[in-house]
């Protein structure tokens, strides 16, 4: 599926559950899963054989992927990528840096979020008269699940450009029914990252086979720019 958000140059696998038997780990990596239950051990080694399928795309050796300080995948030099899991499915997305500057991707079962606080808690005002709005377009997709990965979606891309944190009330969202797109403007005020001034985003999303799938990428191009200017599009 990914590959119908991300085209080339990005690089993509995605993998509809764990193996039947163990899929192997560099010792780096089984670090941050030692002591964990068989079903989290399963889920982070098939999501890490991903990411090295994607790379192995790219002509990348296998290699560990570790975490940097805030868990986020440290990718081998001149590669960005994002990486995302969610029950019966695992994914990940990888490109070069010099065609793709930053990349997010988020997979979240295609279901209600569980209480209205939930929602209030990652939600404006406006985002949840937006939501009212979609759901009487579409009651099949739950929107409010997809505006959730959407931000999820913009802060993996966030992340690597800035360094900083990026909270859910500081992520406005748009969706767009008829081009399965979305926008997100960053109400913090733009910060020039990497020669990019930031101030939103733009992404695109899928619902299948029971899943809600958003990304976000960035070309390289962007780079180039050191004034302000409109937000990031996401390959189509």
């Amino acid at each position: 599926m990914i590959e119908e958000l991300l085209p080339v140059p990005h690089a993509v696998a995605e993998a509809f559950g764990d193996p039947p038997g163990p899929v192997p780990l560099f010792a780096e990596e089984e670090r941050y899963v030692a002591g964990a239950v068989p079903g989290r051990r399963r889920e982070f080694a098939t999501t890490r054989a991903c990411a090295r399928a994607a790379l192995a795309r790219l002509g990348e050796a296998p290699g560990p992927i570790p975490r940097g300080p805030r868990g986020a995948p440290v990718w081998p030099a001149s590669t960005v990528g994002s990486m995302t899991h969610c029950s019966g499915y695992r994914a990940a997305v990888v490109a070069r840096c010099d065609a793709v500057l930053t990349v997010g991707l988020d997979a979240e079962p295609n279901l209600p979020l569980s209480s209205g606080r939930t929602l209030e808690m990652f939600t404006s005002r406006q985002e949840r008269l937006h939501l009212a709005e979609l759901s009487s377009s579409d009651p099949g997709v739950c929107w409010d699940r997809l505006l959730f990965s959407a931000k999820e979606s913009v802060y993996k891309a966030w992340h690597p450009l800035s360094g900083r944190w990026l909270g859910f009330e500081d992520v406005s969202v748009t969706v767009d029914v008829t081009s399965q797109s979305f926008t997100a403007g960053l109400t913090q005020p733009g910060s020039l990252a990497n020669g990019l001034w930031v101030t939103g985003f733009r992404g695109v999303w899928t619902v299948r086979r029971g899943l809600v799938l958003t990304a976000v990428s960035v070309p390289a191009a962007s780079r180039a720019s050191s004034r302000p200017r409109s937000p990031g599009r996401a390959s189509p």
